[in-house]
């Protein structure tokens, strides 16, 4: 489904009609620029390549330069990530076209809001025909109390033992054991006298892509492109994450 490329602010808390606290991460998300459409006749899946930030001209390569051109940007954005599309996201009837100023500013049919402005009249004609390259989608295309996901990578933890990293017990404390955060014995002896592969062991925790599902959008803030979720969400503040339609 799409969805949005954002930075971790970091977590606070909110308040709700009832008085009730609720503890949200604060997710800086868009406004992403479509990049690319992918289209089942040209690539055999439907999918949006969406754009974030900014990154200086002189960091970027040429292959790059051309390829946000093609997509009439003014600049490189800082991630690129790519989402599916769903049977709901409507596409241009040439989404290869970039949008013009005008449009590219408007939400496209298939995103929430777009209808409304639709409705009202305020809609550019082009933004009225689905998703095509050079648009922009903001955090306006997520409703509050609606669930999403998102993705990030956790913290990184370094070496870690296998206490800390697979939460083992430990050996006995008492009686002046002397290891008492050892691994113990890691393969038999006799068969097959080898250690066995997947041996929970120490090693290298965390920076691993995780995805949290069902999180509850608890408020979005259009005007500084915020999105309040409920709960905590994978990685570091600044880190970035993905936040996508279930």
């Amino acid at each position: 489904m799409l969805g949005l490329i954002g930075r971790k602010i970091g977590m606070t808390q909110l308040f709700a009609d009832d008085g009730t606290l609720v503890p949200v991460t604060a997710i800086e998300a868009g406004p992403c620029s479509i990049v690319q459409v992918k289209t089942e006749e040209r690539d055999g899946y439907r999918a949006v390549q969406l754009g974030f930030g900014r990154k200086k001209a002189k960091r970027s390569c040429k292959p790059e330069l051309g390829h946000v051109g093609r997509a009439n940007l003014d600049h490189v954005p800082a991630i690129v990530r790519e989402f599916k599309l769903g049977a709901d996201d409507v596409l241009a009837e040439d989404p290869h076209t970039p949008a013009s100023p005008a449009a590219a500013e408007s939400p496209p049919q298939g995103v929430e809001g777009a209808e409304d402005e639709a409705e009202a009249g305020t809609a550019a004609p082009e933004a009225q025909q689905g998703l095509r390259v050079g648009q922009v989608l903001t955090v306006a295309m997520f409703e509050e109390g609606e669930r999403v996901k998102v993705t990030g990578h956790t913290k990184g933890r370094g070496f870690q033992g296998v206490v800390k990293r697979h939460r083992f017990g430990g050996r006995p404390k008492s009686h002046g054991h002397p290891s008492v955060r050892v691994p113990g014995s890691i393969g038999p002896g006799t068969d097959p006298s080898r250690v066995i592969k997947g041996r929970k062991m120490a090693g290298r925790m965390g920076m691993e892509r995780k995805t949290i599902r069902n999180l509850t959008v608890v408020r979005v803030d259009p005007e500084r492109n915020l999105l309040f979720v409920r709960g905590s969400v994978p990685g570091t503040r600044t880190g970035w994450v993905l936040v996508g339609k279930q």
